[in-house]
This record gives structure tokens, sequence and C-alpha cells, in this order.
């Protein structure tokens, strides 16, 4: 039997990065963060706005939001006083939609 070292997907992380990668997952394991991510997959949005969308006070939306920003999940942009957020880049929107593919199939 193969150990976990010797696999292909392994063989370019270390131990530091498996940690990022728990992170990363332990993200998505909360519904109103999924909420937003799916949101901005449609399109850059501030916080008011996600805030009327998700039915959420802005104050939730923008913790949510700092926390996904400081997991590398979302980024954000200034026009003029508004700050936008948007999915950081492709990979963000390819997991969540292998994960939606999963759940549909089962």
């Amino acid at each position: 039997m193969a150990r976990y070292q010797d696999s292909q997907l392994y063989a370019g992380l270390r131990e530091s990065n498996l940690y990022v990668l728990t992170e990363f997952f332990k993200m998505l394991g909360n519904p109103a963060r999924i909420r937003i991510l799916l949101l901005l997959m449609e399109q850059d949005a501030n916080v008011s706005v996600l805030a009327e969308q998700l039915g959420m006070t802005p104050s939730a939306v923008s913790h949510q939001l700092n926390l996904l920003k400081s997991n590398k999940l979302v980024k954000r942009r200034r026009d003029g006083k508004m700050i936008f957020y948007a999915l950081a880049d492709e990979h963000v929107e390819m997991v969540i939609e292998k994960g939606a593919e999963h759940i549909r199939e089962q």
C-alpha cells in the first residue's frame, strides 16, 4: 500500500501547506460564507449589497468577508469611497462548483 507521502498530489506540499489547505476548507465550512462566495461568483459586491441580499447585518457580512480575505478566498478593491469584494481567483469558484456538483450527484 502506498503511503500518502508517495502520492503525486502530495509531492508539492510541505507540512505547512497542509495546514493552509486545512484552513482553506474550514472557510468553506460555514453556510454564510458559502452564500457570500456564491453571490461573488455572479458579480463583485460591497458589504451593503451582500447584507441586503443575504438578510444579514452589514457587521456580520463584514466579519465573514474579513475571514475570507485573511484566508485568501476573496480580494477587495476600492472604487472611490466604496470597497468591492470579489473572489480571489478562479480556483475558489472551481472548488465551489465541484463541491456543488458532488452534492447534486448524490
